[in-house]
This record gives structure tokens, C-alpha cells and sequence, in this order.
């Protein structure tokens, strides 16, 4: 999913199932973010006993925090960056299957989100339940994948069906499909790598999307394809239907979250929104007007609306840099701010530790050994 899904849709939800607006915002936020933190190193001026952090070369540093890469930038392009981040965040393994690669393709709600799920109702940490809400997400948009450079990703023959619903670059692309089926699936093996659902392009995150591809499901990949055709309108059905009864479930089990002044039942418009046409970026301008003209949130309510991708990045640091920050790696020592200790970035660095070992543990729950 995109971030008209990931943080807007997920924001409304979180109003609509009566979560105050401070905290739906928080929820949200976490949920966007996984698609956004890719700082994965940074070095402190001193150690502290005051917060949690990690020692890297005898050096004082957080570490091993990043939940997402940079795709296009190859030298996060490796083992521990799939493992960490690709798998462990965007294409939880399904763990059916009899061979390791078949193991780790991403299934519609995961056992082991269902387990990290249930963990997440008993904490009382409203950034680890959006970043679970993420994973959760997009188990089913990316099913079928996998997180790690794989044959499983070798798809062929991937088509649209309702191509008014593609942008302009993929309308091209479709085209030149059509006239080389052949020539156009051996461009994607050289060009586009086995790896996430690089080869299907961004079809499986367009909510109103028809589309088609074909896989190899022989256990030895011998070339054995058959055709799956997917209707991404039902995908996102369950999975926002089935997200708001968990967060539902959740203000059962933590009311202290609830906005006892709202009133919201229209649910029905709601879902509605999640399949509004348009590019991604007109999506997000849709769920804008709907949060405000649903009262929801008001006028006044603009910097809980509108996602800032740094926002809590200049929270937490008082040096922060755009340029410096932007990297895998911060290359200058980092400056907290005097209240780093509660800020949102430092809860999120605690969540996405806490989330990586239970991913792991749960892993190897269900016989996923993934080696480290």
C-alpha cells in the first residue's frame, strides 16, 4: 500500500473507530513511517543511562532501527537490509510451504502478524500498533512475494485490466506489452530484479486495480506457470474491514484512547474513500477534504492532518539536518533534544527493536529459520 492508505486511511479509521485525534495521529503516523525510516545508524556524543541504545565500535549509537530502504540506492540493496526491513515489515512470511523460499512468501495475515498482533493488544504503545497495522496491511496487498531477492518474484506476464486506473508511465508500459508480451518480460528479468514486487510494478498498491501475472508454483520451479488474477478492491475490503475491528478490539482493551464526544457511523463512505480515484498524491488531497468535511478533524486540526515524512525526526534532534539526516547512515554525531526521552522517534526506535525480536522469535515458531 501507499501513503494514502498507510497513514490517511489509518488515520480516518482511527477517528471513525473513536480514537482521540492526538492519538489516531500517532497510530498513523507510526504506520506511514515504516515506509520512511531509513536511518539505520547514528552515533551519540556520549553514552547515557537516562535511554536504550546500542554500542557500535565502542562508540555510543542507535542501531538497527531502519524499517525500509532505499531501493534505488544499491548499497542497502543486501541480506540483512531484506531480512531486517523487507521481510520483517512488508512482506511477513507466510511460512507455508515445504522449502525455505516458499516459506517466506508473503501470506494475507501472516501467523506470525496475528501473533505480534496479539502481543501489541496487550502493550499499552500506540506506535507499535501502527507499525503492526503497517505489516498487517500489506499482507495482503503483497501476498504471493517475497521480501528477499527471490525466484519466487520471477513473475511473467503481468497485465492490467482496467488501465484507466494506471498512471501515465504504466499506461506506457501496458502498451508495449501488447505488443511484445515476450520482449517486455525479458526487458523486466535484466532490468527490474526478482525482489518484492518489483516485477509487478506498484499494481498490487493501486486500490481499484484488476490485474494479472503468472507464477511458477511447481516447489523445484520448473517452469511450471499458472495465472493469478487479482481484484485489489477485495484485498483492500478485508484488510481495512478486518483493521477496523482490531482497532475496535483495541479501544475495548485500552478505553483511556477513546474520544467519548465523537459520533462517527457512516462506514460505509469511509470505505469508499479507500477506493477514490485518481494518482496516489490525489488520493491523499480525497482523504484530506473526507477528514475535515466528516468533522473528523477541523481547520485548525492541519498539522495532525497532513503527514510531515520529518516530523519527528525534528522532534528528537536539535541538529537535525534534511541533507545529513537523509542517509542509511547520520555522518555527524546526533544532538538530542531535551525532551528526546518522550519524543515519538525514540518510541518508535524502542518499537521497531521490540517488533524485530518478536518478528525473529516468531519466525522460528513456525519453523522459519532465517539465518542472521
Amino acid at each position: 500500500m501507499q501513503r494514502d492508505a498507510h497513514y490517511y486511511a489509518i488515520l480516518a479509521f482511527c477517528r471513525a473507530c473513536g480514537f482521540k485525534k492526538e492519538s489516531a495521529q500517532v497510530i498513523a503516523y507510526a504506520s506511514q513511517f515504516v515506509d520512511d525510516a531509513k536511518i539505520n545508524l547514528m552515533f551519540l556524543s556520549h553514552e547515557s543511562e537516562l535511554f536504550e541504545h546500542d554500542m557500535v565500535g565502542n562508540r555510543p549509537a542507535f542501531f538497527n532501527m531502519a524499517t525500509c530502504h532505499s531501493y534505488a540506492r544499491i548499497k542497502t540493496f543486501n541480506y540483512e537490509a531484506m531480512i531486517n526491513n523487507t521481510c520483517a515489515f512488508h512482506f511477513v512470511p507466510g511460512c507455508k510451504g515445504e522449502s525455505f523460499t516458499k516459506k517466506l512468501r508473503c501470506k494475507e495475515e501472516s501467523p506470525i502478524i496475528l501473533d505480534i498482533l496479539e502481543d501489541v493488544f496487550v502493550e499499552d504503545d500506540l506506535i507499535k500498533l501502527g507499525i503492526i497495522l503497517h505489516a498487517f496491511a500489506d499482507s495482503y496487498t503483497h501476498q504471493g512475494f517475497s521480501g528477499m531477492l527471490s525466484k519466487v518474484n520471477d513473475i511473467k506476464n503481468c497485465k492490467a485490466k482496467n488501465t484507466k486506473d494506471l498512471w501515465f508511465v504504466y499506461k506506457i508500459l501496458n502498451v508495449i506489452a501488447q505488443f511484445s508480451r515476450e520482449q517486455y518480460d525479458n526487458l523486466f528479468d535484466r532490468v527490474v530484479p526478482a525482489y518484492g514486487h518489483g516485477q509487478a510494478l506498484e499494481f498490487p498498491d493501486i486500490p481499484d486495480l484488476e490485474w494479472s501475472y503468472e507464477y511458477d508454483y511447481s516447489d523445484e520451479f520448473s517452469g511450471s506457470y499458472k495465472e493469478v488474477k487479482i481484484n485489489n478492491r477485495d484485498r483492500f475490503s478485508r484488510a481495512f474491514n478486518n483493521i477496523r475491528n482490531h482497532l475496535e478490539s483495541y479501544l475495548l482493551k485500552h478505553p483511556q484512547y477513546i474520544d467519548t464526544k465523537l459520533r462517527f457511523t457512516d462506514f460505509a463512505q469511509l470505505m469508499a474513500t479507500v477506493f477514490s480515484k485518481g494518482d496516489a498524491k490525489q488520493r491523499e488531497e480525497t482523504w484530506k477534504r473526507f477528514l475535515i468535511d466528516q468533522q473528523l478533524f477541523n481547520q485548525d486540526d492541519l498539522d495532525l492532518i497532513i503527514y510531515q515524512d520529518d516530523k519527528w525526526l525534528k522532534e528528537a534532534f536539535s541538529n537535525y539536518e534534511r541533507s545529513v539526516f537523509d542517509n542509511r547512515r547520520v555522518a555527524k554525531e546526533v544532538q538530542l533534544a531535551d525532551d528526546f526521552q518522550t519524543s515519538n522517534w525514540y518510541g518508535f526506535y524502542l518499537s521497531a527493536k521490540w517488533y524485530k525480536q518478536k518478528f525473529f522469535e516468531y519466525c522460528t515458531k513456525y519453523q522459519l529459520i532465517i539465518p542472521s
